[in-house]
């Protein structure tokens, strides 16, 4: 089976929203992190085809004798809780715009907006970007046009949660873009030497999953010319670094999960530990409480009652012993 990258790594930090992963020659690419940075990572990888994604949030230097406060607390546990409660509702028979509007209110809670526009994917072979989606934060235009859909038993979806602190309106400042993918359905008779040598060489190597520049090939100026004239004609996607207004934070919690017959299995995932976040702000709404507060594991809800059944049983029995020895 052939196995690989899924969607390249990208580092993006504090008011830098997504797809950050510069080249060598680019000025940003010797960006060093410093304590106190709010940093997201974001991966994948495939096997035979099968995508899983992940992306998770930090904060550098963050213990719990130095726990992180303010807006970047307030934004961090603004989109786990909102990882959570997506978590909880992404199962066969529910719409996808329910998704949509209860990250609304989880972001609202903190004080905090959704990255409009941003798109959760359903997962399939050789896909990141399937047939059904969750947006975030839609405009009237998208919320009409977007199709509604429920979702189904042995569907995989990668659930992106992205959370600001500013307007949640993401602006391409001028960032390189050097993340890119293959656009299946166009095809366009390419000029340059290059550009058919670098379609060739991205395509034996990538097939239809994202990649980055860097991993292109090793002569980057021979790489830019020929991803250049692909990208002139349709043929590759671009996936463009936005950002948030300087001064503002943006979360981000992405996993993967499988909607099996006994629930939702969640394969990907970095640890949270809520304890080292001290924000202002908690969830209130009755609705969200009781959703957050339910099992994201069927399993685990199952064992937690027989438990509860047998404790009861057995402090019955014992009630009957005392009774008949009395």
């Amino acid at each position: 089976m052939k196995k690989g990258i899924a969607f390249p790594v990208c580092i993006s930090v504090n008011n830098c929203i997504c797809h950050f992963t510069p080249i060598p020659s680019e000025p940003d690419s010797n960006t060093t992190l410093a304590d106190g940075d709010l940093v997201k990572i974001d991966l994948g990888a495939h096997i035979d085809g099968f995508p899983a994604l992940v992306a998770h949030t930090l904060v550098i230097g963050a213990t719990k004798e130095n726990k992180v406060t303010g807006r970047k607390a307030d934004v961090i546990v603004a989109a786990h809780k909102a990882s959570e409660a997506a978590l909880r509702l992404v199962k066969p028979g529910i719409e996808n715009m329910t998704v949509t509007d209860t990250i609304q209110k989880v972001a609202d809670e903190f004080e905090c907006k959704p990255i409009a526009g941003m798109l959760s994917y359903q997962l399939q072979q050789h896909r990141i970007d399937g047939e059904k989606s969750i947006i975030q934060n839609p405009d009237e235009l998208q919320r009409k046009d977007l199709e509604k859909v429920e979702f189904e038993q042995h569907e995989v979806y990668g659930v992106d949660i992205l959370i600001s602190t500013g307007d949640g309106k993401g602006k391409d400042i001028g960032t390189r873009t050097t993340v890119h993918k293959k656009k299946v359905e166009e095809s366009y008779s390419l000029k340059l030497k290059s550009a058919r040598h670098f379609f060739s060489e991205a395509t034996k190597k990538f097939g239809v999953m994202p990649f980055t520049i860097r991993g292109a090939g090793d002569d980057e100026k021979k790489t830019k010319m020929g991803l250049k004239e692909c990208v002139t004609h349709g043929l590759f996607e671009e996936f463009r670094v936005l950002w948030e207004k300087e001064g503002d934070y943006v979360a981000q919690f992405k996993f993967t999960v499988l909607l099996m017959p006994k629930g939702p299995m969640k394969i990907t995932g970095g640890p949270f530990d809520l304890e080292l976040y001290e924000s202002e702000h908690s969830i209130k709404d009755p609705e969200l409480k009781t959703l957050l507060a339910s099992s994201a594991n069927p399993k685990n809800a199952k064992k937690k009652k027989k438990k509860a059944e047998k404790e009861m049983t057995s402090g019955m029995s014992t009630e009957t012993t005392a009774s008949a020895e009395t």
